[in-house]
């Protein structure tokens, strides 16, 4: 009789490269306090490891690496290292204060990468590897290494990299598709390949790395998976370099989905997907587009009059996955003018945010405020206001306290603003600029000293309704350096003073710091 139980699902470690390979998106660097943010958040969400950052690439990955591995408990924490002494011994300085930790190694394998950019032989690539790997394994017992371009690496090559870099005493073995070339088949054929000829390939786990070049980022990593791979290496919104890379909630919602094709688990709690995703826009300024798979806004909406109908008769007609089981709320309007501090705490926490004690009471004065200018207080204020406080730096130096406007067809726009720096206050009148948008830059520069080139300036509304928050996002520019603000209000003028200042005390605290440390980059 035929045995038809089916078998215990795998186990597939979801290794998140969020604070690595996803800050290498233009635009997309966070200071320190952010970056602790977001590996909280990660850490809740469930991943297993952690990248936390490329240590010796600058003074600021190495503190960030290490204030992660210091305070951050539940996922292994990760750092990238290249195959070379100084680099290896610097992730380990980074990393030696976790509870568990990861040394990843990397060299570049592909005949490209050989001949165009390292100029060394096969023999010389494994020589390289192995004592990589070797001093990595004389620091922790935990050591990842990955043949950089090993989706354009000729097969009979890169079965003996992986092979050597086993014995080297690798237990994770990962095969990145760096430029994002691959299909569903090829790497598929790949991981099957490395399963049935390395002949040690039992005592590592296969881990994949795609990129979203082709927009395969998901589909590549789901046939690594089917081919025997036990981990995936992805990110939050599918940041990273270029196009991308593997997208966490898609990969993750897809394997849960679909259990009777992939038969596997993993530890996220999905439920915080949303909320993160939602954190990592707010704090990097990249939104997700409306339509994106699984956290976008118009991923469970309906407007199809044949798609509504069905929907009321039977959910699962149009709906693959509950909105509550990503994160989405059920209700949306749950708080007003007369609830209290717990009560916000506990929307705040069911929404996705921890927050602290200064913080919340911060929230709970701009939320206080809000409700006495607004009949209805929707989920998406409450983020907006809860976004605007952790998107802060951790000094804030000056504050807004006052401002009037005032403009029209055919009359120059003027503003008068009050800014508050430490127990002074400081008022400046302006009358001039294209609109009281643009009168209100000028003030905020001439009182604070810090002048601006806007490289981007993006308003959305939170909610819904005439009177709901207008969240102002903006990219400026300071002496060559590329900064984010982000304001909320339900004038749209306030919203940008107040993101026009959060860049400016950005800017200010980095100077500081910048000066305070005095540390030489080291070599990236």
């Amino acid at each position: 009789m035929t045995n038809t139980q089916p078998k215990t699902p795998r186990s597939i470690t979801i290794f998140d490269t969020t604070l690595r390979d996803g800050e290498q998106s233009p635009g997309a660097s966070m200071n320190l306090a952010e970056k602790l943010e977001v590996a909280q958040a990660l850490s809740d969400l469930g991943v297993d490891v952690m990248e936390a950052g490329f240590p010796i690439a600058s003074p600021g990955d190495f503190e960030a690496v290490r204030e992660i591995a210091t305070t951050i408990r539940g996922p292994i924490i990760c750092g990238l290292a290249r195959c070379n002494d100084g680099d290896i011994d610097r992730a380990w300085e980074a990393l030696q204060k976790a509870k568990q930790a990861r040394i990843h190694v990397f060299l570049a394998t592909s005949a490209i990468h050989r001949e165009f950019k390292l100029r060394m032989t096969q023999d010389e690539i494994i020589a390289r590897a192995v004592k990589g790997v070797e001093r990595a394994v004389s620091y922790c017992d935990d050591v990842e290494f990955s043949a950089e371009d090993a989706a354009r690496t000729e097969i009979d090559f890169l079965c003996r990299v992986v092979e050597a870099a086993i014995k080297a005493g690798a237990t994770t073995i990962n095969i990145p598709d760096t430029v994002g070339y691959t299909t569903p088949n090829e790497m598929y054929q790949r991981i099957e390949a490395l399963i049935n000829r390395v002949p040690n390939i039992d005592k590592a786990i296969l881990s994949c790395h795609c990129h979203d070049d082709l927009g395969m980022a998901v589909a590549n990593s789901l046939a690594a998976v089917q081919a025997g791979a036990g981990q995936i290496e992805c990110t939050i919104n599918g940041i990273g370099e270029r196009a991308g890379n593997c997208s966490l909630e898609e990969v993750v919602m897809a394997m849960r989905t679909r259990g009777e094709m992939y038969n596997t688990t993993t530890r996220i709690v999905t439920e915080r997907l949303v909320p993160v995703s939602r954190l990592l826009c707010k704090i990097t300024g990249l939104d997700v587009q409306r339509n994106k798979a699984v956290v976008g806004r118009n991923a469970f909406a309906h407007e199809s009059g044949i798609h509504q109908d069905g929907m009321l008769k039977e959910r699962s007609t149009y709906e693959i996955m509950r909105p509550e089981d990503v994160g989405f709320s059920k209700t949306d309007l749950v708080l007003g003018k007369h609830s209290g501090r717990a009560a916000l705490a506990d929307r705040a926490k069911e929404l996705g945010y921890s927050l602290t004690g200064e913080q919340l009471q911060t929230v709970f004065e701009q939320f206080k405020t809000l409700a006495d200018k607004k009949k209805e207080i929707y989920d998406g204020d409450i983020v907006a206001l809860i976004q605007q406080q952790i998107s802060g730096p951790t000094q804030r130096v000056w504050s807004l306290t006052s401002f009037s406007v005032s403009s029209g067809t055919g009359k120059v726009p003027c503003v008068e603003l009050t800014l508050q720096h430490g127990d002074e206050h400081f008022t400046e009148r302006v009358e001039q600029g294209d609109g009281p948008i643009d009168a209100a830059f000028w003030a905020v520069e001439k009182i604070t000293g810090i002048k601006v080139v806007c490289k981007d300036f993006r308003v959305r509304s939170a909610t819904i309704g005439r009177d709901a928050l207008g969240e102002v996002t903006l990219e400026v520019e300071h002496e060559g350096q590329q900064y984010r603000g982000m304001g909320a209000s339900t004038d749209s003028v306030e919203s940008t003073i107040l993101a026009m200042l959060n860049a400016v005390n950005r800017i200010v605290t980095e100077k500081a710091v910048r000066s305070q440390s005095r540390v030489t980059p080291q070599d990236s």
